[in-house]
């Protein structure tokens, strides 16, 4: 069996260390994310659990304390809960609506009035001069209301949008599911003949003659009526009557003579004499 060259056994050498490298490098590259992550996850579980324990904390305050410092943890409840609120709703808005990007910002101003006014609300929370509490307490009220009429604002707008958004969807798959259910019902529409039906004798034999010989007969027989000389009471009826007359009656039956003859009707043959 030939012996391998010293030059070989490097090579091998060589490419066994960096794939051990490589393999290290993946391995520690892993770790390193993974720890992040469940550090990242850590710390979200710890502020979510923060948060929940100051907001325990304030309600029990603005209930169980009446007077400056009830009020202050009240307004600090309002503030943090509507500004969270529109928090959550424009960063799940924004990717599906790119339109809340601009929105998303005008928050990110507004939330360092909010957090300033937060950061004073707690400062004043231990302040023992209860009357110089109370003289700052209006001023207090009405920055936080505004700050949270206009996070409130930013915030059913859209909802407002998404809303509108998922209407016009729906109107949309309606309109698509109605024009697909009368497309699989196609037996149910009968189609239009295409020749238009001819008018029946029977209707033309029922109205009699025309509006101007029926104007004639009623002529003629009122004319009859009153005097039996052809006059009628007005000028009207007496006109009426004169048309009737100029025209000859239509007899009931049409005579064998006045009838129509067509091609395909054979001559009557004459009689023999024998």
């Amino acid at each position: 069996m030939p012996c391998r060259s010293e030059k070989e056994r490097v090579v091998e050498a060589v490419i066994a260390v960096v794939a051990l490298f490589f393999v290290l490098f993946v391995g520690v590259y892993a770790t390193v994310k993974a720890v992040g992550a469940a550090k990242r996850g850590v710390d979200r579980t710890i502020t979510q659990a923060k948060r929940t324990v100051e907001d325990t904390t304030l309600r029990a305050r603005s209930l169980a304390q009446p007077g400056p410092v009830g009020q202050l943890a009240d307004l600090r409840l309002k503030l943090r809960t509507s500004m969270r609120s529109t928090q959550e709703a424009l960063q799940a808005g924004v990717g599906e609506d790119e339109s809340l990007k601009e929105s998303l910002a005008l928050f990110e101003q507004l939330s360092k009035h909010g957090r300033e006014l937060d950061d004073e609300l707690r400062r004043l929370e231990p302040e023992p001069d209860r009357g110089k509490l109370a003289q700052r307490l209006p001023a207090l009220r009405e920055r936080t209301e505004r700050i949270v009429k206009s996070a409130d604002s930013l915030r059913w707008a859209a909802h407002d949008r998404a809303r509108k958004f998922a209407e016009d969807d729906l109107d949309t798959l309606s309109a698509q599911i109605d024009v697909e259910a009368g497309a699989l019902r196609h037996w149910t529409t009968e189609p239009a003949s295409v020749w238009p039906e001819a008018p029946k004798p029977e209707a033309t034999a029922s109205t009699g003659q025309t509006w101007q010989e029926t104007s004639g007969a009623r002529g003629g027989d009122s004319g009859g009526g009153v005097g039996g000389d052809g006059k009628g009471v007005g000028g009207g009826v007496g006109g009426a009557g004169a048309r009737g007359a100029q025209e000859p009656p239509r007899p009931a039956i049409t005579p064998p003579s006045a009838r129509p003859t067509y091609p395909w009707q054979k001559k009557p043959r004459p009689e023999s004499t024998t």
